[in-house]
């Protein structure tokens, strides 16, 4: 199993998680980051000083909690401020750093989901271990002693036929 293969099967494990976490995001932006980004420019423009240099002023607290707190109590209102022009280089600057701690975590959850080994997802008595049909030379597609979906172990075929199955027993 290569690669690729992991991480298609990695994807595909936790696609759900990842819409999900796609939705979050999106919340987050929403809610939190344009609100920011339109509290940071209000409190410039009130105080006079930029985020940067001179943010100790207690105007400039003050001005950035209160329109933060406007923003979080209704963030729709947010939307138009944050892509105005004025806002539109705070917002974006915001945006990419959200984005690039959400790409990480993303990374970090597929990473986890990588199968270990290339037998972890082959589920007990199937019979993906053989590929292109090897297996019909040994076992039938249709009559004998079920052994998987579409693998029946031929009763009229010469030589042992006999079957142990070897699985693990869980006790609750």
């Amino acid at each position: 199993m290569g690669f690729f293969d992991k991480l298609k099967s990695a994807i595909r494990k936790i696609k759900g998680k990842l819409i999900a976490f796609g939705i979050l995001v999106l919340i987050i932006i929403i809610w939190l980051v344009m609100p920011f980004s339109v509290a940071v420019i209000k409190a410039n423009e009130v105080s006079g000083v930029t985020f940067t240099t001179d943010m100790m002023n207690g105007q400039w607290w003050s001005t950035f909690l209160v329109q933060m707190g406007t923003g979080l109590t209704a963030p729709w209102n947010q939307i138009a401020p944050a892509l105005s022009a004025e806002c539109i280089e705070m917002f974006l600057s915001s945006l990419k750093w959200t984005l690039i701690i959400s790409a990480l975590a993303a990374l970090i959850g597929i990473a986890k989901a990588i199968p270990k080994h290339e037998y972890e997802d082959i589920e007990n008595g199937s019979s993906d271990w053989s590929e292109g049909g090897e297996q019909y030379k040994v076992l039938s597609r249709t009559k004998g002693i079920v052994l998987a979906e579409k693998n029946y172990l031929p009763v009229d075929k010469r030589g042992n036929v006999n079957v142990l199955v070897v699985r693990r027993f869980w006790c609750w």
